[in-house]
């Protein structure tokens, strides 16, 4: 009997860190660039009381074996890289990959962080940053008297200004890929860092090296998918009252012991 109650516990924990996924999944359903997550489970250990193939008599072996589980358990959680829906902004600096591809971003701490999320302005000194201050990899200044800014679907910046005919070019927008996208960190602020799993950064134009073109006065929107999150959390609140329910189940049993021996 204690061994049921285990088992039955290890699914409710196990639901309960799955409705978190999902909670957060629908927290950041407006959030821009961001990624889904979802929830990978596996088995634990198994009880093994008879192997198959074992011997029943002189001549005959037992088709079956007898193993008995003791749970389950959250192996991961998987962030889900397919594109979220392009949104038109007519923000100048807005900007979204339409494809694979990251942009860099320049942490406080030193590193290099990547995200999808193209919603840049410009400071006081008119580098282009995200919305916490932190500046494009590598750096892109707009001068002051810019009157409009151009970004080609190959990262080229170029920006007009009072008095001249052509446009003047004043940086390259680079884009990081990745052999595993699973494998990137997420730490945040919609950055991701860079991890063994995920394998060294290519970078690039956008539109060389794998990476998807940019396009200018857009955003990416989240990847989620409100109704399927929806019925998601519908089938992990019956899995977690099911499982409630088989540890009622077993205390009764239990209860019918201890009054009835």
């Amino acid at each position: 009997m204690p061994d049921a109650l285990h088992v039955a516990k290890t699914g409710l924990n196990a639901q309960q860190q799955r409705m978190t996924v999902i909670s957060n999944n629908l927290a950041n359903v407006n959030t821009v660039g961001f990624k889904r997550d979802r929830a990978n489970f596996e088995t634990l250990l198994y009880q093994n009381f008879r192997d198959s193939g074992s011997q029943t008599s002189q001549s005959t072996t037992s088709p079956t074996g007898l193993a008995i589980g003791t749970g389950v358990r959250i192996v991961s959680s998987e962030k889900l890289y397919n594109q979220g829906n392009i949104i038109n902004t007519d923000n100048s600096l807005d900007m979204t990959v339409d494809g694979p591809g990251f942009f860099q971003v320049l942490t406080p701490g030193g590193q290099v962080a990547y995200t999808r999320a193209g919603n840049f302005t410009k400071n006081a000194q008119g580098q282009v940053v995200t919305a916490n201050g932190y500046p494009l990899e590598p750096a892109i200044n707009i001068p002051a008297n810019a009157t409009s800014i151009s970004i080609s679907k190959d990262g080229i910046v170029s920006v007009s200004t009072p008095g001249s005919t052509k446009l003047d070019q004043v940086g390259q927008v680079e884009l990081a890929t990745f052999p595993n996208t699973a494998g990137l960190k997420p730490i945040g602020e919609s950055f991701a860092l860079a991890t063994p799993s995920s394998g060294d950064p290519t970078v690039g134009a956008p539109g060389s090296n794998g990476a998807g073109k940019l396009i200018q006065g857009a955003l990416e929107s989240s990847n989620v998918n409100v109704v399927e999150e929806l019925v998601s959390m519908i089938e992990t609140q019956r899995a977690y009252e099911v499982n409630s329910k088989a540890i009622s189940a077993v205390d009764g049993m239990m209860k019918f012991l201890t009054q009835n021996i």
